[in-house]
């Protein structure tokens, strides 16, 4: 599955990101990947575990920032923070949305 969406990474520049679905397993996880976008390199794996009353869904990140050591600087400064924060409104729209897992 491809899916392009407009993101707006940095100052507010919209931007299109284009992922695919690269791998699934039924009840476990599914990985995505970025074809066209803003970072070098992206692959996010969603792990899905059942537990008492519903499924709690962890995330595996590893991103690499566009032009090198300057990306590098980015991401210490800005990129990873905003990651961090985009990564917690999920889990708070999750929570509120599906309830709290633990």
């Amino acid at each position: 599955m491809i899916i392009s969406y407009h993101v707006k990474p940095v100052l507010g520049i919209k931007t299109l990101w284009v992922t695919e679905i690269t791998h699934v397993k039924d009840l476990s996880y599914f990985v995505d990947e970025q074809r066209i976008g803003p970072y070098k390199l992206w692959h996010h794996q969603h792990i899905l575990e059942a537990i008492p009353g519903g499924v709690r869904m962890r995330d595996i990140v590893s991103y690499q920032p566009p032009f090198g050591p300057l990306g590098s600087i980015a991401n210490a400064l800005f990129i990873k923070g905003l990651l961090e924060k985009i990564f917690d409104y999920r889990t708070v729209k999750i929570n509120e949305t599906f309830g709290k897992s633990f």
